[in-house]
């Protein structure tokens, strides 16, 4: 439920927008226009044409956009402190010695692959040595403790009906594909990817010393298993509902209610004990998981959870294994050409274990302290905006109006940094193996979530690290936060004017304020608890309204045959709505007294929205827009342009559209939320 907006990093560049400084710039490179195509025609092509023109994809990326520019970037600077770090001897247990003994481990090709499968041999050993499938229950929370996640994931966060509370949930995980309709959908491109997979399971056993015949029972049991499975897992639509996903149980019930699975010998080898509730997220996904392990033989279980275990921990083994991983989840599910250089996966490994602990030391470097400052200014502007907003709805209730309110001024901002950083001093990085730090390290991620169990919920933790490129709103804590990692070129010219700081970052940050009151985040009040504050009359019209939504973007076709997803991408289509209507009322605000001039024949009101459609710029690979379209709830780059701009009135006047334009709506026939 936490939503993260690929390129919502954008957001803190922003905080520099009213210094009182003398503006010089417009901020956009003319370059990136496609000035051939015509506004009201394709926007999209209009505003990143010449960008698209100059940023070809290289084999490397399954998609290059604005976003991947500044991630680049960013990695690069964490190259330099990582590298000097590993460069040097620093003492045993030290958060140096940490971050430099992990980059030179996961550098070390010829150990890498002198090592081959040894390094999780004896987890293999530990699986074949399952006997009898009662033993099953233990060994699944023993391995999910240790990142190899089958049938069913279990987790700790936030009670979502008692927020200030944490509780123990569990749900529907654990398959190959990630999504059930990569096992149930009949279109030629998913039966494709379908037969792909079972190509790659048995060219990846037989690496790990699988002979054919053995490789090819278990690719077999491996799809009869997660087909199962996927035929009883809800849809990412159906998963957009947190009431139905909110199933909380006391323990005797769940023992009642699904009495095959042996919750105590799951729970205590996940690193849970005493657990008086479980919050079922799908209880149908549960059931089948419970009737498979009841009812698989342990030789076939044994061979589906080998399985688990090598395909999870492929990355992680030698230059054969990670070539064959990326074979198919790279090149084949995603389209990419070309793995990443060693030391970008190298980089983006340790910025990941050790998140914090490079975080502080890029915070330190490349962090401003006034950015920080400038940031809580303008996301007050933009609260201030969104309030005026939500005052002037006819279509809303008083009494939902003020409880609406209240939730937008009880929101917790996070910028930057956190306040108190994560301490690692218990956890061990050795020169033992890759793959062996990798899982101490999931371990220890594991036990820190599991310790907070029936425990209070600490609203200052932060669910991102400093260096991360996007930004996020968590509806339990109802908080936005916007990490350090997008302070920096390209996306925001400390000389450039409020329309291009308003159009691109502002709007970003009204996207995150906008999800607090999207169709999931609406559901959830001022405290972060689940609970319905909305008149019936009131909800009734925000569905309406945002039906309007969902059926706009149904209607788009991304590929031939293929159509966009509105349920899906629903919520992050009504942030974008949401951000574009309350950044440009705030800039309208903050530029009345001292309104811009029209620059190289663009009107600052043009500027706004070729600044927001910048943001969106990419070039991407046609597999991987029909792998975004089955797993993102985000829209396509080009429809979060095309899809959005003609629901606003104000690009319209901007641009001059027409009902002669093919982009025009008529005005009864555009969103009207928020």
């Amino acid at each position: 439920m936490k939503h993260y907006l690929p390129v919502a990093a954008l957001c803190l560049l922003m905080a520099a927008c009213n210094t009182g400084k003398t503006t010089q710039t417009i901020g956009l490179d003319l370059a990136n226009l496609d000035t051939t195509a015509l506004p009201g025609t394709d926007f999209y092509q209009y505003a990143c044409g010449g960008w698209m023109k100059n940023h070809p994809l290289t084999a490397e990326y399954s998609q290059y956009g604005s976003f991947t520019i500044l991630a680049e970037e960013n990695r690069k600077q964490m190259q330099g402190l990582i590298e000097e770090l590993a460069q040097g001897q620093n003492a045993e247990g030290s958060i140096a010695q940490k971050i430099g003994t992990l980059y030179n481990v996961a550098m070390d090709s010829v150990k890498l692959n002198a090592d081959g499968i040894a390094p999780i041999q004896g987890e293999l050993d530990e699986i074949a040595a399952l006997k009898d499938k009662k033993d099953v229950y233990a060994l699944l929370g023993s391995l999910e403790r240790r990142g190899i996640t089958a049938y069913l994931g279990t987790g700790v966060a936030a009670d979502e009906k008692n927020s200030t509370m944490n509780a123990v949930y569990t749900s529907q995980a654990g398959l190959s594909l990630g999504e059930r309709d990569y096992y149930l959908a009949e279109d030629e491109a998913t039966t494709k990817i379908r037969e792909a997979f079972k190509v790659h399971i048995v060219k990846l056993l037989q690496l790990a010393g699988f002979d054919e015949t053995k490789a090819q029972q278990t690719r077999d049991i491996v799809m009869d298993v997660e087909t199962r499975l996927a035929k009883a897992f809800r849809s990412m639509v159906e998963r957009r509902d947190p009431h139905a996903n909110y199933n909380k149980m006391a323990m005797d019930d769940l023992k009642k209610q699904y009495a095959t699975f042996n919750w105590d010998a799951y729970l205590t080898n996940l690193g849970l004990k005493n657990v008086n509730e479980i919050i079922v997220g799908q209880p149908e996904a549960l059931a089948e998981a419970a009737q498979i392990l009841d009812t698989l033989p342990a030789e076939q279980q044994v061979l589906y959870l080998q399985w688990k275990l090598i395909n999870h921990a492929a990355g992680c083994l030698s230059d054969a294994f990670v070539e064959q991983d990326f074979d198919f989840y790279g090149r084949t599910m995603s389209g990419a050409q070309e793995m990443q250089p060693r030391w970008k996966r190298a980089v983006s490994t340790v910025s990941g274990v050790l998140g914090e602990a490079v975080g502080q030391m890029y915070v330190e470097k490349y962090f401003p302290a006034a950015a920080k400052e400038r940031m809580t200014t303008l996301v007050k502007n933009l609260q201030t905006a969104l309030g005026e907003r939500i005052q002037a709805l006819e279509w809303m209730g008083d009494s939902t109006k003020t409880k609406a309110l209240e939730k937008l001024a009880a929101f917790r901002v996070k910028i930057g940094y956190p306040d108190k950083w994560k301490d690692y001093t218990t956890l061990d990085i050795k020169d033992d193996s890759f793959y062996a730090n990798i899982e101490r390290a999931t371990v220890w991620n594991s036990d820190e979530n599991m310790a907070k169990a029936g425990k209070p919920v600490d609203r200052d933790e932060w669910y991102m690290t400093p260096q991360t490129v996007n930004a996020y709103y968590n509806p339990t804590t109802n908080e936005i936060c916007f990490p350090a990692g997008i302070l920096q070129p390209p996306f925001f010219d400390m000389n450039a004017d409020d329309a291009f700081n308003y159009g691109a970052i502002g709007v970003v940050i009204g996207h995150e304020m906008t999800h607090g009151f999207d169709d999931q985040g609406r559901q959830y009040d001022k405290d972060g608890n689940l609970r319905d504050w909305w008149t019936a009359e009131d909800a009734e019209r925000f569905n309406k309204r945002a039906q309007v939504m969902v059926n706009f973007f149904d209607s788009i076709q991304v590929a031939p045959g293929v159509h966009a997803n509105g349920k899906q991408t629903l919520g992050e289509n009504i942030a974008d709505y949401g951000g574009l209507q309350v950044s440009y009322q705030a800039f309208k605000k903050a530029t009345a007294q001292n309104p811009l001039p029209v620059v190289d024949g663009l009107t600052p009101e043009q500027r706004f929205f070729l600044a927001y459609a910048g943001v969106w710029a990419n070039n991407v690979r046609p597999e991987y827009v029909l792998y975004l379209t089955k797993m993102d709830v985000h829209s396509l780059g080009e429809w979060r342009v095309n899809g959005a701009l003609p629901q606003i009135d104000a690009w319209y006047e901007a641009f001059n559209i027409t009902e002669k334009d093919p982009m025009f709506l008529p005005k009864e026939e555009r969103v009207s939320i928020w």
